[in-house]
């Protein structure tokens, strides 16, 4: 084998080592850092807003319902860590809206 053919050979991939078609959207890692981001600051938020309702009105019910939404963020925030990201994803979503409908609903 010459010298050139050795630099063919290493220059074209094999199929098992050919490169990945261009990936659209975020890498698993990324969409892990992105979950963990977007439940943790949702769980600040959640804090802030249990403190104004706090204020507004005294109540194990604010308690309960921003409580709940706050554990769910921790929830999704671990779900994210062991890579269920689309989980995650589906959890905080349903579970915010569900927050946020028993506050209007429930809380006067």
């Amino acid at each position: 084998m010459s010298a050139s053919d050795q630099d063919e050979a290493v220059d074209t991939p094999t199929p098992d080592q050919a490169p990945d078609p261009e990936r659209e959207g975020l890498t698993p890692r990324q969409a892990r850092l992105t979950g963990i981001a977007l439940a943790a600051t949702l769980l600040a938020g959640l804090a802030v807003l249990l403190l104004i309702r706090l204020a507004q009105r005294q109540s194990v019910l604010v308690v309960g319902v921003y409580g709940l939404a706050m554990i769910l963020c921790g929830i999704v925030i671990e779900l994210n860590r062991h890579g269920r990201t689309r989980l995650g994803g589906w959890l905080l979503a349903v579970g915010l809206a569900s927050a946020l409908g028993a506050d209007w609903l429930l809380l006067p």
